[in-house]
């Protein structure tokens, strides 16, 4: 297919693919739910196939999983996986970093510090969901001034399995620790240092690794010692 039904059928396939990916990190979808195209296509008011095209962008990001005759369900996400997904993270935002930080004008920093202090808002609100948008929109603000949509479009693909963590994590999440994290970053967008911003960004993926092991090690003990069958003593 092609011309304007094919681009208004790709549009609609991006904006169901954002409302499902909504739902999964909210937890309305939580891991290995199944996600049945016919339903989310009646509640969306829209035909099957920009769902499954949905699906299928999903799956390429490593999201969701199809399985023929069985349908797609929601990926429940390796901890090796996602720690290696902040890794390659860390090094793509060094570089875009680098590349923002020659480019920025006082309107971007002006941008970012308001992105800043909307996450300073949300984060003493203790609303970890929100943060978890601003959070994705202050990183994303500098990828996008680096000029490079390459750059930018791994990111991208990359960031919503990143972003999981805070759902996974759920209540021992930290809203004010998670905004700390950038303050240092705000600071060197300030002065225009690139190798103050590149460190602040470096350090804060290898906290962010930490806690989210720390964090994931604890949940699994847990599920490890409710499965545990009771013994008692005589």
């Amino acid at each position: 297919m092609s011309g304007p039904d094919a681009l208004t059928r790709s549009v609609l396939a991006d904006q169901v693919k954002e409302r499902l990916l909504e739902a999964i990190l909210d937890g309305s979808y939580p891991p290995d739910s199944r996600i049945v195209e016919t339903a989310v296509a009646k509640e969306l008011g829209t035909s099957q196939a920009p769902v499954r095209e949905a699906l299928r962008g999903l799956e390429a990001l490593g999201i969701v999983e199809i399985t023929p005759f069985r349908g797609a369900r929601v990926r429940r996400l390796d901890v090796a996986e996602l720690l290696e997904a902040y890794v390659v993270r860390s090094a793509i935002e060094v570089l875009g970093a680098r590349l923002a930080v020659a480019r920025l004008t006082d309107d971007d920093v002006a941008a970012i510090a308001r992105i800043g202090e909307d996450m300073r808002r949300v984060a003493d609100a203790a609303d970890g969901r929100a943060l978890a948008i601003v959070d994705a929109s202050f990183h994303e603000k500098i990828m996008s001034l680096s000029g490079n949509s390459t750059l930018l479009r791994v990111w991208r693909s990359l960031e919503p399995m990143s972003r999981t963590y805070i759902t996974l994590v759920g209540p021992n999440s930290d809203p004010q620790w998670t905004c700390g994290l950038h303050d240092p970053i705000l600071e060197g967008i300030h002065r225009r240092d690139a190798d103050a911003v590149v460190a602040a960004i470096e350090r804060h993926f290898d906290q962010v690794r930490e806690r989210l092991a720390g964090s994931l090690a604890g949940v699994a003990e847990q599920q490890d010692s409710a499965a545990q069958p009771a013994t008692g003593t005589s």
